[in-house]
């Protein structure tokens, strides 16, 4: 490697960290703005993995419960998405959480998996979850190759759901 290429490839991932950065920076004032709407106080913490951010919001009490549904979230998520894409001109694949649903969502689709799992230890030759977002499929597909067994999305759109195998 040359060390113009050593060089370009130091810009290109300052660049990404960067970018990242701003991408954060704007899903966490368009939250905390959201935030003193609803009249609610929420501590906001960003990590960046993998060239994707995350964005928890949490508090001392229960007042974000409101906030913490799951069909909830996922249009925060999406609304904060767009107002990062309108701000930077870029897609974004934040994820957002919320007083801790996404962990609790984790622990939810680790229940499914392991029932699917029973059920084809049990002589059931597949098992299908329901529709899910492409996060928490991706999740999913992770926690049964943990197990050991194969697994697929199949459907279009919301229809879109994983298909556990042996």
């Amino acid at each position: 490697m040359t060390e113009q290429d050593t060089a370009a490839a130091v810009e290109t991932t300052d660049t990404e960290v960067e970018d990242a950065r701003d991408e954060a920076d704007i899903a966490a004032d368009y939250i905390e703005e959201l935030l003193d709407i609803c009249d609610l106080d929420g501590d906001i913490e960003i990590e960046e993995r993998a060239g994707r951010v995350y964005l928890s919001v949490t508090d001392e009490g229960n007042a974000l419960r409101v906030l913490a549904k799951p069909d909830t979230v996922s249009a925060l998520q999406e609304l904060t998405r767009i107002a990062v894409q309108a701000e930077t001109g870029e897609f974004s694949r934040l994820i957002l959480d919320v007083g801790g649903s996404r962990d609790a969502r984790a622990s939810e689709l680790q229940r499914l998996v392991d029932t699917a799992v029973e059920r084809i230890e049990a002589g059931s030759p597949t098992a299908s979850l329901p529709p899910m977002s492409s996060y928490e499929r991706k999740l999913v597909h992770d926690l049964v190759a943990e197990k050991g067994f194969r697994s697929e999305s199949e459907g279009e759109g919301r229809d879109r759901h994983t298909v556990i195998t042996r």
